[in-house]
């Protein structure tokens, strides 16, 4: 027989109960959760376990789980617990901490995720903004217009400095969130029994992932929260949209003949202006719709919430953040364009507080809810190849 030492860590329980799971203490191991939850396999079941481990403090244990992530909170098993311990919040508060254990910088995480470092947070983009329009000397009304019409590019100076640093922040933003989840992935890893062999490879499990991602097949399996995956989807296809739309709008931005940045590094292209045209019109379609698609999913996310709060619980200051940013980012996005199409001055206030939703939202990607998609990602990866999906 076997012998494991086991390292409870007390401060770890209080931990969980402050980040969301003050619940925990409820629970008495009657495995109702693991009944009822469909995304559960059925050889060692999950949320019961994860309940143990995080009564006992086994935080080594959780961190290592696949399980905490490849729990969707369905809240299935927050609707049926007899005692109100509320499984799935409890999951979501591991979740967060596991962001903060295996995140490049701890201290970061931890600021992202409370709300009296909000307005700090939200002070960054919102100054180095400011301070590039301050530059221009458009701070005191001297609005720059092009044949009477609003232009963002000069306001801002697109090619020399906001693209640029747009694109350093995605940079940094993914390079931190690629090392966070490459610790993750040795610590499941370190979880697994001697002598474990892979049921499946890792292009297989990867390419079964991003088809079961796409579908949804997951979260098509909840029952209490079923709306949820329409939700998610609209969010997800949304920002899959809205990618596409940058990449294209900053093609057109490279490209265009006269003000492009090979223009501006002195090495202009030959385009047609059909095709130039082509482009804008493309993107801006694809852009629209998915900013509608956006607005439309993040509101179903909120009133989907707001709907089964008395069965899963609201959710905490970490989940609404996210909700929040997002439906700002959707809202002033649209909000600028129409008055952009408006032409009037108030375009450009509404498009610096968008700009700063969007540094908001990737520059602490790794660091928050953002980074969910991933890690979980990577958690159905590693349950595909040991075979516990």
């Amino acid at each position: 027989m076997s012998e494991r030492i086991l390292n409870p860590d007390l401060g770890f329980v209080k931990d969980v109960i402050n980040a969301g799971g003050e619940s925990l203490k409820k629970c008495y191991q009657c495995a109702t959760c693991s009944v009822v939850c469909n995304v559960s396999p059925d050889d060692s079941p999950f949320p019961r376990k994860e309940m143990v481990q995080a009564q006992w403090g086994l935080k080594d244990e959780l961190f290592r789980n696949p399980d905490i992530w490849l729990c969707h909170q369905c809240s299935d098993c927050t609707a049926n617990c007899p005692r109100g311990a509320k499984p799935g919040e409890v999951l979501n508060a591991i979740r967060k901490m596991s962001i903060e254990e295996f995140s490049v910088s701890r201290f970061m995480a931890r600021i992202v995720n409370q709300p009296v470092f909000l307005l700090l947070l939200f002070a960054v983009p919102v100054a180095i903004l400011l301070a590039f329009v301050a530059g221009q000397g458009f701070l005191g009304g001297n609005i720059p217009l092009q044949d009477g019409k609003i232009e963002y590019g000069k306001f801002l100076f697109s090619l020399k400095y906001i693209d640029p640093l747009f694109s350093i922040v995605a940079l940094l933003a993914l390079a931190s969130l690629g090392i966070g989840i490459s610790k993750y992935w040795k610590a499941m890893y370190s979880g697994l029994p001697a002598g474990s062999t892979p049921k499946m490879g890792l292009g297989a499990a990867i390419t079964d992932t991003i088809k079961d991602i796409l579908a949804h097949n997951r979260f098509k399996k909840c029952e209490v929260t079923k709306a949820r995956s329409t939700a998610h989807m609209l969010v997800f296809y949304s920002f899959i949209g809205l990618f596409i739309t940058t990449i294209l709008a900053f093609g057109k931005v490279i490209l265009e003949p006269q003000t492009g940045y090979l223009a501006y590094l002195g090495h202009p292209v030959e385009i047609s202006e059909s095709l130039l045209t082509g482009l804008i019109i493309v993107y801006k379609i694809i852009g629209n719709i998915s900013a509608v698609a956006l607005i439309a999913g993040i509101l179903l996310v909120m009133a989907n919430r707001m709907n089964n709060a008395k069965k899963a619980g609201l959710g905490s200051y970490y989940d609404w953040l996210f909700i929040s940013i997002v439906a700002g980012l959707g809202i002033t996005g649209l909000l600028a364009e129409l008055l952009r199409l408006a032409n009037t001055p108030v375009a450009y206030p509404i498009y610096i507080v968008h700009l700063s939703f969007v540094f908001f939202l990737f520059a602490y990607a790794p660091f928050s809810k953002m980074a969910h998609m991933f890690y979980r990602g990577t958690a159905m990866v590693f349950g595909k190849m040991t075979g516990r999906i």
